[in-house]
């Protein structure tokens, strides 16, 4: 059974420098597999090479068999790669279930004049997606905040919703960059058993970047470490812990 997601020999570089160089692995749905490495380690590059973002020198990034690294961003999110951004990324003049919906539209079965004639049919295709918007929200907990305002939200909040958006069209890979920054413990600790769910309930294949070591350990089956662009370990968190290259390259010590 093919890979999920397959990066194989992929290369980034911009003029003379290398931001990715030569980097390979394989993410299976259901599977929860982090980027790690120090500031500068390529792991957003790959991450934009992924989204289509950025145009790969050489290598190929196949989805599902396919290859994708010749689409666009927009023809990439239509065959279900979806990710979040470190900076975020909601309308702040939105309600939380308005941004959701934001998220909908290409699913949602009725066009605008439909809408203004009064369609039937556009009634009942946007009442059904309000209804998904609203269960998405309830499954991260966030229903008693639907209605509110993104500028209102806390940061935790803020984060949540956003994945929420990127779960909308029930995506087979999700990309999370650095989806735990900012957030206090309590809030990243429940952000990381949303993750483990959406990974075992729904067969998600998740790729995050994160800084925050002990989130990555609890949640990621695999955890990938770069440094200088290159991949430097690959293996599940306790192997990862125990290398001595990850120990030099990203925690500064042997």
């Amino acid at each position: 059974m093919a890979a999920l997601l397959e990066i194989s020999d992929v290369s980034v570089r911009f003029g003379g420098l290398t931001a990715v160089d030569g980097v390979s692995f394989e993410v299976s749905a259901g599977e929860v597999c982090a980027l790690i490495g120090p500031n500068g380690a390529g792991k957003s590059t790959l991450f934009n090479a992924v989204a289509g973002n950025v145009v790969i020198s050489s290598g190929r990034v196949l989805l599902r068999g396919a290859p994708i690294q010749h689409l666009t961003p927009h023809e990439i999110s239509a065959r279900g790669v979806r990710r979040t951004f470190q900076n975020g990324g909601l309308f702040a003049h939105l309600t939380a279930l308005e941004n959701v919906l934001v998220g909908l539209h290409t699913q949602v079965a009725s066009g605008f004049l439909g809408l203004l004639c009064g369609a039937e049919s556009s009634r009942r295709a946007e009442a059904a997606a309000t209804r998904r918007a609203r269960e998405l929200l309830a499954l991260m907990e966030l229903d008693q905040v639907a209605d509110h305002l993104a500028s209102e939200l806390s940061g935790g909040q803020q984060r949540m919703v956003e994945i929420v958006r990127a779960l909308a069209t029930d995506p087979p890979l999700l990309l999370l960059d650095e989806p735990a920054v900012g957030l206090a413990p309590p809030m990243r600790d429940r952000l990381g058993g949303i993750i483990r769910r959406l990974a075992k309930e729904r067969g998600l294949g998740i790729v995050l970047i994160e800084h925050a070591i002990e989130l990555v350990m609890s949640v990621s089956d695999r955890v990938i470490v770069l440094n200088y662009g290159r991949k430097v370990a690959d293996g599940s968190p306790a192997e990862v812990r125990a290398d001595k290259r990850v120990l030099e390259a990203y925690l500064g010590h042997a």
